[in-house]
């Protein structure tokens, strides 16, 4: 229970941030983007919490060891195609294939390193 309360805000952190980076590296920060941010953010942690239960990804007993950051990669195989096509279908554009693949390996690389700190960190604070 107490992983779940640290890794939820954690990733729905982790998910802004990537959202936010994505937007900066293409030069669009006004607030004119924000509903394109949105189309962005919501599917890919709708997708993400839908999904990674069924990897592990909350399961303490999982979260703790660094060789299970691969779940993450393999998890994305899913929830990429599956936030991409609601992306498209919330602002009516064709999906892409390109924009898929990028969106997987950035935020599978993101979440992986947000999760990879949350074990280093857990391992210097873990009271016995």
């Amino acid at each position: 229970m107490k992983t779940k309360k640290i890794l939820i805000p954690g990733d729905i952190t982790a998910f802004i941030v990537l959202t936010v980076l994505g937007f900066a590296t293409h030069g669009e920060m006004s607030l004119s983007y924000l509903p394109r941010m949105a189309a962005a953010f919501f599917p890919v942690g709708l997708g993400w919490f839908v999904l990674t239960p069924w990897f592990g990804l909350y399961d303490e007993n999982v979260t703790n060891h660094p060789k299970n950051l691969l779940r993450i990669p393999l998890a994305f195989l899913f929830i990429a195609p599956f936030a991409v096509v609601l992306r498209s279908a919330w602002l009516g554009e064709p999906v892409s294939a390109t924009f898929t693949l990028v969106l997987a390996a950035t935020n599978a690389f993101g979440m992986m390193l947000w999760r990879w700190g949350y074990i280093q960190f857990g391992k210097d604070s873990k009271v016995s």
